[in-house]
């Protein structure tokens, strides 16, 4: 099914990383009817806001990109802020989207819904199987939540609504401010920060051991968009790049790119989070889709974007 370019579709949360990468896609693309609101005009988490909103724009077609995001300590500090912001936010939407005709929903999930001992690669079967990690539990539960009712909505109602796991997601529109930025951004902003200020080493958190997967932005973008024309399985499906790089080579990595010449040091007493996680994103491969950012070259354009509307 190929999603007219007239169709309207409403984006949640266009202004986040995921959100506004799929807004240029759609634009790019000259899709003429994208509806977006902002927080100040749309407050996701109120139920009445979203129900009288749905009812009068009428979309045909949904991505709940809008979600509260944070790193590791936002999500130890305000696990209950996490939990509850979630489920309203995405609750409402799909709620509202189910009672008022939506041809098609698409619900972004997150990687650390799964279980934080999955087998890796982890495959889309694995949720469930476990418990989540334990430094961001409150956020895993909801991402869960989100996908099993879209799954529910599915099978009772025969609606269209379906869910998909992106690996961690970089790039142009991330957050570098202290209490949401993820791993990447904070490291380029500690990075700058530490060359600018001629500091002789930069402190992490953990060993450095833990690996991660990576997706960049405008990549991700281009799946959701293959996932909204031609995916109508009531089957959850993960998106990745299909490689993973340690936390201390990624470090390594960021220091070539920012240009600092100090020393990375790892505070062994603060938690790693969840030791390895790389996704089997098979299943979205043989749809045909292909990440095209080399990493290294996502890294400077996300430090690039960093220099220019950041600092």
């Amino acid at each position: 099914m190929t999603i007219p370019k007239d169709a309207k579709i409403y984006i949640a949360g266009h202004t986040g990383l995921v959100g506004s990468a799929l807004y240029r896609k759609y634009q790019k693309l000259r899709y003429k009817n994208i509806l977006v609101k902002s927080h100040s005009e749309l407050d996701l988490t109120d139920q009445r806001q979203v129900e009288t909103f749905i009812d009068r724009e009428k979309p045909e077609y949904i991505v709940i990109a809008a979600a509260k995001v944070g790193g590791i300590r936002a999500n130890i500090n305000k696990p209950a802020e996490f939990l509850y912001d979630n489920l309203m936010i995405q609750n409402n939407i799909i709620w509202s989207a189910l009672h008022h005709n939506v041809k098609k929903l698409l619900y972004i999930s997150c990687g650390c819904a799964y279980p934080t001992r999955s087998n890796q690669p982890i495959k889309e079967e694995y949720l469930l199987t476990g418990l989540p990690e334990p430094t961001n539990e409150g956020f895993a539960l909801a991402k869960i939540a989100g996908i099993k009712l879209c799954e529910k909505i599915f099978s009772e109602y025969g609606k269209n609504f379906i869910a998909c796991i992106p690996t961690n997601t970089y790039g142009v529109g991330d957050h570098f401010d202290n209490e949401r930025s993820h791993v990447i951004p904070a490291l380029i902003k500690r990075f700058h920060r530490a060359k600018t200020d001629k500091l002789p080493a930069v402190t992490l958190w953990g060993t450095g051991r833990a690996r991660r997967e990576f997706i960049y932005v405008d990549d991700l973008a281009d799946a959701i968009f293959l996932l909204m024309g031609s995916y109508d399985k009531n089957e959850l499906i993960n998106i990745g790049s299909g490689e993973d790089v340690s936390i201390k080579d990624l470090a390594l990595l960021i220091k070539d790119v920012v240009g600092y010449k100090g020393k990375i040091l790892f505070d062994t007493t603060k938690p790693d989070g969840m030791l390895k996680r790389i996704l089997d994103s098979s299943k979205i491969q043989r749809l045909g889709f292909v990440p095209e950012t080399n990493f290294r070259r996502g890294l400077e354009k996300t430090y690039f974007h960093f220099l220019k509307h950041v600092l």
